[in-house]
């Protein structure tokens, strides 16, 4: 009796231990055929859909409506500014001769704003028309006398970096260089002093014309360019059929940015002739944005003529009176003089 006993004792522990070790493991889940995969590049909002809208200065796609106004910033091109900061991000590039024998760059920001800008230098009237044309907010680094007070009276809406010198918010002076060679912007900031100066930070930007997919360039070979302004002071690009980019170079250096080292690379060149002289005895110059004239655009690898057209208070290229089509992405336009002008100062290889 004794014995069954203990017999069902140790019967009844085994069931227990054995409930207890199924109730531990959980439900079972059925084997399915099928894993689930997750898009790495399928956002919770959807972002691998194609882009709703398209940035107006460069035709590539944006998932918002691009309502941000442009910032366009005088960067410093002399060879102790060398290499800036930024300027890889614009959206386009306007390269025109400033005095002697030097060029300064005017850069249009609006689908990609870099956190610096710089260096930064001070104004002058073309620079401040294109960016008039523009619709941007014009950011510069002091002026002559004459054409502060223009600014002041509301020539083209305007941050001038001598009111902000070094204010570590929107200007700073950096240490590595000398002035006037280390003024730099606090890019997106801009927006920010623009409103408390009651300056509209939203316009809606009309769109260059730019090539669809399935739209050719044609024309003849140009794998690199080289532009001659003077004996020493040429600009080239060269091609990489890969990238469908053209890298940029300065007299000989290939342009990059101070932190990044990342080569600056653009889509578009654009080359117009016009007149120019020396206006004063400052040795500023006067650069004709009116008349039209000739040029080339360069993209893909080939290059074809076009005449450009003011069009608006924009320097536009157009071919058989339509204006050209641009390939999306990044645009640089240098401005030469007639003289050496395009037969001379521009050649193709």
């Amino acid at each position: 009796m004794r014995k069954l006993l203990i017999i069902l004792i140790v019967s009844l522990f085994a069931l227990l231990a054995a409930c207890s070790d199924d109730a531990s493991e959980g439900p079972v889940e059925e084997d399915s055929d099928e894993e689930a995969v997750t898009d790495p590049n399928e956002s919770e909002e959807g972002e691998n859909e194609e882009p709703e809208f398209t940035y107006p200065l460069t035709g590539l796609g944006a998932y918002e409506e691009p309502k941000n106004r442009a910032l366009a910033v005088m960067v410093n091109n002399h060879n102790k500014a060398r290499p800036q900061t930024g300027l890889g991000n614009a959206d386009i590039v306007y390269e025109y001769l400033a005095e002697g024998k030097i060029t300064r760059l005017l850069a249009i920001f609006q689908s990609d704003i870099p956190d610096v800008v710089g260096p930064v230098r001070s104004a002058r009237e073309y620079y401040i028309e294109t960016a008039k044309a523009h619709e941007a907010i014009y950011i510069y680094h002091g002026a002559a006398d004459f054409i502060e007070e223009d600014l002041r009276a509301g020539w083209v809406d305007n941050l001038n970096g001598a009111y902000y010198d070094d204010d570590q918010f929107l200007f700073k002076r950096e240490s590595f260089r000398q002035a006037p060679h280390n003024s730099y912007v606090m890019l997106p900031n801009a927006y920010e002093i623009a409103s408390r100066n009651n300056i509209e930070r939203e316009v809606d930007h009309e769109s260059w014309e730019f090539l669809s997919d399935d739209e050719l360039v044609e024309g003849e070979t140009a794998n690199e360019v080289n532009i001659t302004y003077y004996d020493n002071l040429k600009v080239s690009y060269v091609y990489d059929s890969s990238s469908e980019q053209y890298t940029r170079y300065s007299d000989g250096v290939k342009s990059t940015d101070l932190e990044t080292e990342e080569p600056i690379e653009v889509s578009n060149i654009l080359i117009y002739e016009t007149e120019h002289r020396v206006a004063d005895d400052q040795g500023r110059r006067f650069i004709d944005r009116e008349s039209g004239g000739n040029g080339y655009l360069i993209q893909k690898g080939k290059v074809k003529p076009i005449e450009w057209r003011n069009d608006n208070g924009l320097m536009k290229p157009y071919i058989d009176g339509e204006e050209a089509k641009l390939v999306p992405g990044k645009t640089w336009i240098n401005v030469i003089p007639l003289s050496p002008g395009l037969e001379q100062g521009v050649t193709f290889e």
